[in-house]
């Protein structure tokens, strides 16, 4: 008997281990019945012309690039879709999620920022890295968070950066190359994707409820809807833009 009752709480003590909220997702149960999200970012009317950009200024930058380059806002891909939309998860019903203890990336490659747009969670850490034979200072311009400015050098070791409070979005740029942009949603929770050449985004894991999905492009403006999730379902949310 004694043998069965310690196998019994063996087994409770390791289903109450099952149930511990994933790390990264506070207060989201292993095993819990969710949801998701898809659309498709779509573009009306005439796209915006993008004229090359000259990076005469630093022989370096110059020297980097193997053929044309243009700014990445505005731009319009071929499919009539919208790469670098942000998009966010917001509601009543979601709660506060744990920031996961992975960095996210910002890039400085050819004198560019990549990715030109990214997620993060509020706590999350950035790593600002750069390849670049050039020095390029960072500056954040954050209104909600606090704005910081820094120089890297070649070779330097990575920046690294966390934001308290949400905030959509923050711009980033180069003081000493102009030309380079990125921004930067900080959210609460985990629910939130970049469009990329197909125009298309899915956000999955979401508990079952009502939301407000909202979508930012750095020239067309935002969007929001009203969705409902429900468990194993996936619900379309797509968006149209048009030209300004």
């Amino acid at each position: 008997m004694r043998r069965r009752a310690f196998g019994v709480v063996v087994a409770a003590l390791s289903l109450v281990t099952i149930l511990q909220p994933m790390p990264g997702w506070g207060g989201q149960r292993a095993g819990e019945a969710t949801g998701a999200v898809k659309g498709t970012i779509s573009f009306q009317g005439v796209k915006p012309h993008l004229p090359e950009i000259s990076m005469a200024q630093d022989h370096v930058c110059a020297s980097l690039q193997t053929g044309p380059v243009h700014p990445e806002d505005g731009q319009v891909n071929s499919y009539g879709t919208l790469p670098n939309a942000f998009i966010h998860i917001q509601g009543r019903g979601i709660q506060t999620y744990k920031p996961p203890s992975t960095s996210v990336t910002l890039m400085q490659r050819r004198c560019e920022y990549v990715p030109h747009v990214l997620g993060i969670m509020v706590g999350q850490p950035l790593e600002v890295t750069t390849e670049d034979p050039t020095t390029h200072n960072i500056h954040a311009l954050a209104k909600e968070n606090h704005s910081w400015n820094v120089s890297q050098q070649p070779g330097s070791q990575p920046l690294i950066e966390r934001f308290t409070h949400p905030e959509i979005m923050i711009p980033v740029k180069c003081n000493e190359h102009p030309w380079m942009k990125a921004y930067i949603g900080v959210t609460t929770n985990p629910f939130y994707a970049v469009t990329g050449d197909d125009g298309t985004f899915t956000i999955k894991n979401l508990p079952p409820g009502e939301y407000t999905i909202g979508v930012w492009t750095a020239t067309f403006g935002t969007q929001e809807k009203q969705i409902t999730v429900e468990a194993g379902q996936a619900v379309t949310a797509d968006f149209v833009f048009r030209s300004q």
